[in-house]
């Protein structure tokens, strides 16, 4: 039995190539997912290894305000220089070097715009010379105040040369320097893991990114020949206190990588779920495609059982081939994804690290394992109810034409319903109760309500097959391919499936990202009274800012009614964590934005004003004390003075502009300008703009201008999606090509028959196009209608939140259909030509 199932496989050889596929492009994202990352980690770990290479100790002050990698940028706690002389008198150190090194030095390149970074920071440090590690190529390194040099990675991305004059963005507004130098790093690099790097001189490094002088970000500690790096961490230690992190250069290393590893785990689990995604909708292709195949051997099989092989044999045979096809597509899928992880990492390091040096490429062993469990198990899960069926085909039929009568599809309706329910009962715990894990319960949700879906997909399949088919029924061969696209509901109804997974996911979130869009819209609408905004998009973990003379002079304008800035940054509130606003004028911001202007006004230096949800959630009311610790200074006690409405500001806690100098960035993220009655943004627009020219990051705009350019992160978010989707509706069409290609093979006989008795080639061709066709449709046709249904019930969940407004796509939706249309034109091209070039005779003889 083993040998004619080898065999048969061997002799089926495009039947293997069909079945595997889907688990390959399964298989290629899951290990690709884990190259990738692997690869990045690498990289990472021989950067900050090669950055930390000088270091035996390293001594940072303990911040203020503690913030994880994943919730913001911490503000390191600046070190005195008193600090750095006590260290030098320690036992065992032989040097200790004050460093200044912090991000938020932005580079305005030749173009006048400023150079962007996507992750990587963008430091501003004091120049220390060249040593083993830094390497100057041109120039020399600044002496003066007005003098920086770069990196070659930051002179060859702005454009910039020795000589040249170079504006720089910092907590200060912009400045001018001259480039004296550009230089690189030990190995030929032009860049530490991307990082974009200005050094100035020593007190302009303190002013300009730490924010006074006389103070350092860390220290560097090199020691004596006879002195272990942890002895003399323990040392420095005992000597600081408790005030002061000491590690040594190795824990540095190890402690920057790891948390980078958070966000590369972060990226490689969205790349298994989307893995995950196209091996559930692979699934549906494969257990069609055995399906088929079973129907196609039910003779053979029929007559193995006749000759003595039991069913236990059979289910055998079945399940061995599907292990086969799994090992099969496994290693073709490692090996695809190995290149794709390669790819991945190349693209990462050359744009998105800015020249990151990658680390040899090498396949972590979950890459393997993972592969050869996903496919094998995929491969034969989705085998086992082909394989059941086999099992079940009587010795008789073996002597019979006709081999698989067509089953009521009354269980398996019923098992719909109720997987269907269980999974909008799942769906609905998720997202309305208050249960734990509710992450699980909506995904858990949504994949069973796929799958209770798909059961239900046959029973619905023959009506509206026929309804979609009357569209193409005007000729012989469209009522052929709509009678041939209906024959088989079952068949119909996962290779529609398989469509429907893809398409639903993409349609659920375009309905939750388009209605979170219009809310945004209708919220600003009805809360932002100022006509102009000030702002900027954000490319990186530091907003972009301006400087605040700029809402001053705003506010002198004539015609302008109110002016007021905000500044946003997270601070420690009675030891807590909370993300705060100031403002320098409460009563202008009042003005421009929702609140009602006579019940607030400008606050004091040790006043601030709550919303009264948040007031009552954190228990303050009017005149209750808090104490404040910001990234910098000291900590600060304040009294509540004033409670406003929800939505009358843009934060729910409001602080006085005095404290904005302790903030990790001392200068607005937004401008709001509001004008007198009758003045028209065009007369007053061109002014703000004129202001706000020095300040390349951020731009003046009107209202509606602003509101568009806030919302079109959701644009954004559509797009990734569809992209990452985009491999399970790729699979899915594969299905429609494999179901095609095998009923093709199966229908030989029938199709000789047609041509012999008149149907051309072209009409074949035609028939088989329809098929695909109304298939596809069908498929797109249930996925919007699934989609739009979960989309509208996440919306409705997310009411609560701000999400108050329902949109359906239905201009995506339709353009969807319409593509489904092509893709079932084009998912037909190979089955149809095989179908047209049949020979008539050889068909007809077809057994």
């Amino acid at each position: 039995m083993l040998r004619a199932t080898l065999k048969s496989l061997l002799a089926r050889k495009l039947r293997l190539i069909l079945s595997g596929l889907a688990v390959v492009l399964g298989v290629m994202f899951v290990s690709g997912a884990f190259v990738v990352t692997d690869t990045l980690s690498r990289s990472f770990d021989a950067v900050f290894a090669s950055a930390y290479s000088t270091t035996d100790v390293g001594v940072t002050a303990k911040p203020k305000v503690e913030v994880s990698e994943m919730d913001g940028e911490q503000v390191a706690a600046p070190v005195p220089a008193a600090t750095v002389d006590k260290i030098k008198t320690v036992p065992g150190v032989r040097a200790a070097t004050g460093l200044v090194e912090a991000d938020g030095a932005r580079v305005i390149g030749s173009d006048g715009k400023v150079l962007t970074s996507m992750g990587p920071p963008r430091m501003g440090v004091a120049w220390r010379g060249a040593d083993d590690l830094v390497q100057l190529r041109e120039g020399r390194g600044p002496a003066a105040a007005g003098e920086i040099a770069v990196n070659a990675a930051v002179a060859e991305a702005a454009g910039l040369k020795v000589g040249d004059r170079v504006g720089v963005l910092t907590l200060e507004p912009k400045k001018e320097f001259t480039l004296v130098g550009v230089y690189g790093y030990s190995g030929d690099r032009d860049s530490l893991g991307g990082v974009q790097e200005v050094a100035f001189t020593e007190p302009v490094a303190q002013q300009l990114m730490l924010g006074r002088t006389g103070v350092y970000s860390s220290v560097r500690v090199q020691a004596a020949g006879d002195v272990t790096p942890e002895a003399l961490r323990d040392r420095i230690g005992s000597a600081l206190g408790t005030g002061y992190v000491v590690k040594t250069g190795d824990q540095l290393a190890d402690d920057n990588a790891a948390d980078l590893q958070e966000g590369l785990s972060f990226f490689g689990q969205i790349l298994l779920g989307f893995a995950g995604v196209a091996l559930f909708v692979g699934v549906f292709l494969i257990l069609n495609t055995f399906s088929i195949i079973v129907a196609q051997r039910t003779r053979e099989l029929a007559l193995m059982r006749a000759l003595g092989a039991a069913r236990r044999q059979v289910i055998t045979s079945v399940l061995v081939e599907a292990v086969v096809i799994g090992l099969v597509a496994a290693v073709l899928g490692l090996a695809a994804g190995v290149g794709v992880g390669a790819l991945l990492a190349y693209l990462f390091g050359s744009f998105a690290a800015g020249g990151l040096q990658l680390a040899p490429l090498a396949v972590p062993a979950a890459a393997i394992i993972s592969s050869f469990v996903v496919g094998v198990l995929v491969t034969v899960v989705a085998a086992v109810l082909p394989a059941l069926r086999a099992s079940r085909i009587a010795p008789v039929a073996a002597m019979q034409d006709v081999a698989t009568p067509d089953r009521p599809l009354t269980k398996l309706s019923v098992a719909g319903a109720a997987v269907t329910a269980a999974g909008a009962a799942a769906l609905g715990l998720g997202l309305f109760a208050d249960v734990g894990a509710e992450l699980w319960l909506i995904l858990g949700g949504v994949l069973v309500s796929f799958v209770g879906v798909a059961l239900l997909t046959p029973l619905i399949s023959r009506p509206v097959v026929a309804l979609l088919g009357r569209l193409f029924s005007w000729s012989l061969p469209g009522r052929l391919g709509r009678l041939n696209s209906g024959r088989n509901p079952r068949r119909t109804a996962i290779t529609a499936a398989a469509l429907m997974v893809g398409i639903a996911l993409v349609t659920g979130v375009t309905v939750v990202m388009d209605s979170a869009k219009s809310s945004l819209k209708a919220e600003a609408a009805r809360v932002l009274k100022a006509q102009i905004m000030i702002s900027g998009d954000q490319n990186g973990p530091r907003p972009p800012t301006f400087d605040p003379a700029v809402v001053r002079k705003a506010a002198q304008i004539p015609g302008v009614r109110a002016a007021a800035g905000l500044w946003e940054d997270q601070v420690l509130i009675d030891g807590k964590r909370q993300y705060v606003t100031a403002t320098d004028d409460l009563a202008s911001l009042a003005q421009t934005y929702g609140a009602d202007a006579t019940t607030l006004t400008t606050l004091k230096d040790d006043q601030l004003a709550v919303s009264a949800p948040r007031a009552a959630e954190l228990g303050w009311k009017v005149g209750s004390p808090v104490t404040v610790q910001a990234s910098r200074g000291e900590p600060h006690h304040y009294t509540v003075v004033a409670t406003y409405a929800e939505d009358a500001l843009p934060g729910s806690i409001t602080l006085p502009g005095a404290v904005t100098k302790d903030f990790g960035i001392s200068q607005p993220a937004f401008g709001f300008v509001r004008l007198d009655d009758g003045v028209a943004v065009s007369a007053v627009l061109p002014q703000v703009k004129a202001l706000v020219a020095d300040s390349p990051e951020v731009s003046a705009t009107d209202a509606a201008a602003f509101v568009d350019q806030q919302a079109a992160t959701f644009d954004t978010l559509i797009t990734m999606i569809q992209i990452l989707l985009a491999l399970a509706i790729l699979i899915a069409v594969l299905g429609v090509v494999n179901t095609l290609a095998l009923s093709v093979l199966e229908r030989t006989r029938e199709l000789g028959l047609l041509r012999a008795v008149g149907l051309g080639r072209a009409q074949t061709m035609r028939m088989v196009t329809v098929e695909a066709v109304v298939i596809s449709v069908f498929g797109a046709l249930l996925g919007v209608t699934v989609g739009a249904g979960m989309g509208t019930a996440v919306t409705r969940a997310l009411k609560s939140d701000g999400i108050t407004e329902l949109v359906l796509p239905w201009e995506r939706m339709g353009t969807y259909l319409v593509l489904a249309a092509l893709v079932g034109v084009i998912a037909a091209v190979l089955p149809a030509i095989r179908a047209a070039r049949l020979n008539v005779l050889g068909a007809i003889a077809h057994d």
